[in-house]
């Protein structure tokens, strides 16, 4: 049977449904959607660019508190409502991550929870 333990962590925003921030099975984690919420507040923050920022901040946080670091992911789901802004991930992602880069898929969407411009979802793979 496999090794299951949910990740929860205050540094991110609590779950607003039915949901754990992130389920980690033997050595991978899987990080469920982050939208761009302060964790303290639970308020959304304006603008993509503070948007995305915040969404990898939220994503870094539950990393961490399930051991683990952006080192280890391996695939990254980005949610976008207007793909124009596609571009602006791409140059804060830069600032977040190293070679070699997760695997990727960028999807255009009609809206997000809250109103919110960029979502993401990832999943970790542990290394030893």
């Amino acid at each position: 049977m496999a090794n299951r333990r949910i990740i929860q962590t205050p540094d991110a925003p609590a779950a607003i449904g039915t949901y754990s921030q992130a389920v980690c099975v033997n050595d991978t984690i899987y990080l469920s959607g982050q939208i761009g919420l302060d964790p303290v507040t639970m308020q959304m923050t304006e603008g993509i660019e503070a948007q995305i920022h915040r969404v990898f901040q939220n994503l870094r946080a539950v990393a961490s508190a399930a051991d683990s670091s952006f080192n280890d992911l391996v695939k990254l789901n980005v949610y976008l409502t207007n793909l124009e802004n596609f571009a602006k991930v791409n140059e804060i992602m830069a600032v977040y991550f190293r070679t070699p880069y997760p695997a990727r898929a960028a999807v255009g969407v009609a809206a997000l929870p809250r109103g919110a411009l960029v979502e993401m979802d990832g999943v970790l793979v542990m290394q030893d």
